[in-house]
């Protein structure tokens, strides 16, 4: 997937079908001239439906389709038939989908799970038929109920990607040369801040067959959480990670700094990121000896596992896959 086909934020414009209307009909056949009320029931109009679908990881498929108009209901008929429902219109979203009122910006729905069907708007219900109406006082009713107008609404779709391991770290830290080394994602990679500018998928193939969903999130920067940088493009995906990789290369200034300015972030945007598990991976180790990584371990966060790789040289990436192997499960 290129970059230019990741689409995380869309909006759209949705209509559900009107239900059809009730049939007015008396009931006529050879040798009855005057029968009584038999006009069926309008049908439903058509629902408006999100699927969740675990093969999509984008909205692009959105970015040119924006408006869907469900199916109006048919009418009823003689004989008390009932109208044909109208067709119900499905949208196909990733699961990690989160819906939200375009006008209010309220969380409405999330799409979490394989092949179930959510409802976004209702079709209206048919008309019933004046069968319904016969009385004792009233053998012969000339009405019958019309359909329910259908709803119609504009919405906010977003994606919060779905992964085990999402990368952390400042621009330029090597998460998408790591993501390239580890899973078959082709990233963008060059030697300048905010190369990635859409977070990038890669399934990490582990021991015995295993494997594991990697992110690569655009780079942090301090004021992330108020939207500097790339800050809203990258943390509402961290949100769904079940395990957060930081990323800081051997050659920072203060790795300890480094690492605080990260967590600070992820604590202004939302708290509960802090719960999460964490593993801390020093990049760019291949131009360390022993005698550095010494040095470096002595200033290291406490609290949080550390391991030496680099990418390149194809350095501790084995033991590195252990390791979250062994947080995730």
């Amino acid at each position: 997937m290129t970059e230019g086909n990741f689409v995380d934020y869309i909006k759209i414009y949705a209509s559900s079908g009107k239900g059809g209307r009730g049939s007015v009909h008396l009931h006529r056949e050879k040798f009855i001239s005057k029968g009584g009320p038999d006009g069926g029931d309008g049908g439903r109009g058509g629902h408006v439906i999100l699927r969740g679908d675990k093969n999509m990881w984008t909205l692009f498929h959105l970015k040119f389709q924006r408006h869907f108009k469900a199916d109006h209901g048919g009418d009823g008929g003689s004989s008390r038939s009932t109208g044909k429902d109208g067709a119900d219109v499905i949208i196909p979203v990733p699961l990690g989908t989160i819906i939200r009122d375009a006008d209010t910006d309220e969380i409405l729905h999330e799409i979490t799970a394989e092949n179930k069907d959510l409802i976004l708007l209702d079709g209206g219900s048919g008309g019933r038929g004046n069968w319904h109406f016969k009385s004792s006082t009233n053998q012969t009713p000339r009405y019958a109920q019309p359909g329910i107008d259908g709803k119609e609404a504009w919405f906010r779709i977003e994606l919060k990607l779905l992964a085990d391991v999402g990368l952390v770290g400042f621009p330029n830290a090597g998460k998408s040369t790591l993501l390239s080394v580890l899973t078959a994602a082709k990233p963008k990679i060059a030697d300048y801040a905010f190369t990635t500018l859409k977070p990038n998928l890669g399934i990490v193939e582990y021991r015995n067959h295993r494997s594991f969903v990697m992110a690569d999130i655009p780079g942090i920067i301090e004021g992330a959480a108020e939207g500097k940088g790339l800050g809203h493009y990258f943390l509402r995906h961290i949100e769904r990670n079940s395990l957060l990789l930081f990323l800081i290369p051997a050659d920072s200034d203060d790795i300890q700094k480094e690492y605080e300015i990260l967590l600070n972030e992820l604590r202004k945007h939302n708290p509960e990121l802090l719960d999460k598990q964490r593993l801390l991976a020093i990049s760019k180790s291949d131009m360390l000896d022993d005698e550095l990584k010494d040095e470096i371990a002595k200033e290291l966060p406490k609290g949080i596992k550390t391991l030496f790789i680099s990418s390149v040289a194809q350095l501790g990436l084995m033991e590195l896959k252990d390791e979250l192997w062994g947080l995730l499960n």
